[in-house]
């Protein structure tokens, strides 16, 4: 969370995979604006929800119990951006996320956003059409990439 301290203070979070929504809520206790959460599991779904509840941030976050995929294109109808993307998919799903088609991310993103990307460091994550990523951070077996639109240049020097 350190890495996108600045992005964070009265920021448009949005977290896929969500599971117990841990990632987002730790977003908006560190001064996000709003954060959307997206998790398609309904016992997952109720546990952001329980989660939200008992530290009082659910008036700043809207809940999408939908297969990931769905969101994204329903959100980009709607003509919602985010500053932060942040996916921590099952690692055994990475493959899936090739073919995501990153324009949709990339329309998601709001001015200079980021998308965070966490997997696996025994995979090499996707290559997105309009994204370019530009760091990774490892910690221990996982990896978190970033990403960013395709001209927007590198947040980190």
């Amino acid at each position: 969370m350190d890495i996108l301290r600045p992005w964070l203070e009265g920021c448009s979070w949005l977290d896929l995979f969500a599971g117990c929504g841990a990632v987002g809520i730790e977003a908006l206790s560190r001064g996000a604006r709003r954060a959307v959460f997206v998790e398609r599991h309904p016992v997952a779904c109720r546990a952001v929800l329980t989660n939200l509840h008992a530290t009082g941030l659910g008036e700043r976050a809207v809940l999408r119990c939908e297969p990931v995929e769905q969101a994204l294109a329903s959100l980009a109808r709607q003509g919602e951006r985010f500053d932060v993307i942040f996916a921590d998919p099952p690692y055994d799903q990475l493959e899936s996320l090739a073919r995501w088609d990153g324009r949709v991310l990339a329309e998601l993103l709001e001015g200079r956003g980021v998308v965070a990307l966490e997997h696996s460091a025994r995979h090499s994550p996707p290559g997105w059409q309009s994204l370019r990523r530009v760091r990774e951070s490892r910690y221990g077996e996982s990896v978190v990439s970033f990403y960013v639109r395709e001209q927007e240049p590198s947040p980190w020097p």
